[in-house]
C-alpha cells in the first residue's frame, strides 16, 4: 500500500507547504516563555520554514519526517553543509541548529527525545486520519517532559471526510489533548474561500515538575 504523503512529495502535490514562516508562530511563540536554548520537537515537519525561524530564535530543532524528498528540499534551500548519520532506525541529517530525522514519528523513543523541551505542531495532527490521532496525542505526550510548552495549529473545513489535511474540531482537540496537556485556545481564524479555518492552541504538558 502506497503512503499518501510519500506520493504527494514525489508528485509535488504539497499545497499545504507555506513559503514563509507561519504568522501565528511569530505572533504567539514568544508569549509561551519557552526557555532559550530549549530543543523544539517538530513532528511530521515536511520542509517547513517555521523550523528555520525557531532555530533563529536560538532553539535547536528536532524535526521528524517520513518523506526523504521533504528533507532534501529543506536542506537545499541553503548552501551550508549537511552532516548525515544513522540513529536507531532513522536517517539523521543536520544543518546548523536543525536536525531532521527521516522515519516514522511513532518509532521515536523517549530516550531519543531526551533533550526536548518544547514542541510545535503546525500540520501534524491534521495530517492523520481519525484512527491515528489518539495514538499521536498519546505518543507526543510520552516524548515531552512535564511543563513543556508548545503550539498546535489545527484546521477545520466543510468536508469532514476529505483529507489530508483533515478537519479536526476544537472538541476533538480537547478530547485528545486534555488528558495530558493544559490547553488554551489562542485564536480562531476566519474561513478562507475554500471554507478552511485555522485555530491556534497553546499546550502545556501536565505532570509534576522535576
Amino acid at each position: 500500500m502506497k503512503n499518501p504523503w510519500r506520493q504527494r512529495w514525489k508528485e509535488g502535490r504539497i499545497g499545504f507547504h507555506l513559503h514563509e514562516t507561519h504568522p501565528a508562530l511569530v505572533r504567539y511563540w514568544p508569549a509561551l516563555g519557552v526557555g532559550p536554548g530549549a530543543k523544539v520537537l517538530v513532528p511530521l515537519c515536511g520542509k517547513s520554514l517555521d523550523m528555520r525561524w525557531l532555530a533563529e530564535q536560538g532553539h535547536p530543532v528536532l524535526g521528524i519526517e517520513l518523506a526523504p524528498e521533504a528533507i532534501e528540499q529543506f536542506f537545499a534551500q541553503r548552501s551550508a553543509g549537511v552532516a548525515r548519520y544513522p540513529q536507531a532506525g532513522f536517517d539523521v541529517s543536520r544543518q546548523g541548529n536543525v536536525e531532521l530525522w527521516c522515519g516514522d514519528f511513532f518509532h521515536l523513543h523517549i530516550q531519543q527525545a531526551a533533550e526536548v523541551g518544547a514542541f510545535y505542531d503546525r500540520a501534524s495532527l491534521i495530517a492523520l486520519p481519525p484512527a491515528t490521532r489518539e495514538r499521536y496525542a498519546f505518543h507526543l505526550a510520552q516524548l515531552v517532559p512535564p511543563g513543556a510548552q508548545g503550539l498546535l495549529i489545527s484546521l477545520t473545513h466543510d468536508d469532514q471526510e476529505a483529507g489530508p489535511p483533515f478537519s479536526v474540531s476544537g472538541q476533538e482537540i480537547e478530547r485528545l489533548m486534555t488528558p495530558n496537556f493544559r490547553l488554551e485556545l489562542l485564536e480562531n481564524g476566519e474561513a478562507d474561500d475554500r471554507g478552511r479555518c485555522e485555530s491556534v492552541w497553546a499546550l502545556k504538558r501536565r505532570g509534576p515538575l522535576v
